[in-house]
């Protein structure tokens, strides 16, 4: 007579299938409170915290702030990585480099204006991997 190992099986289908509920979009993100006060997205294995400043809405040189996580929160060193931000709000667009900055921050200033509609796109690529990017409405819920 043949046994059949169906527990076995089902539990193994079962953890696949959570892992696809565990997974989070952007959506998601914006549902989370974010660490520094900033807007989160995933990038890759990593998550991306872009931190900007809320003030003028006028152009000026302003801090550009990008933390590094994973999907657990940990933090994710910024030894050795390499990044660029992106800021496009209305017809201005500013490219700021990022550089390491404490554990697992990357800083970097540029003049951009404090807008509801600005979006930026975040490049950084850590010591010996691939580059990741993620693309941000980071100022859309602010107050007008």
């Amino acid at each position: 007579m043949k046994k059949i190992f169906w527990f076995p099986a089902l539990a193994v289908a079962s953890l696949l299938a959570a892992g696809g509920a565990l997974a989070h979009d952007d959506a998601h993100l914006d549902t989370q409170q974010a660490p520094h006060g900033g807007q989160l997205r995933m990038a890759g294995v990593y998550h991306f915290e872009l931190v900007l400043d809320h003030g003028s809405p006028e152009p000026k040189d302003k801090p550009v702030l990008v933390y590094l996580t994973d999907h657990a929160g940990q933090k994710i060193s910024a030894a050795g990585a390499t990044g660029t931000a992106t800021l496009l709000s209305g017809k201005t667009r500013a490219t700021v480099a990022l550089t390491p900055d404490g554990d697992n921050r990357l800083k970097g200033a540029g003049t951009y204006a404090s807008t509801p509609g600005l979006k930026a796109v975040v490049s950084v690529t850590l010591a010996g991997k691939a580059p990741e990017q993620a693309r941000f409405t980071p100022l859309a819920g602010a107050a007008k």
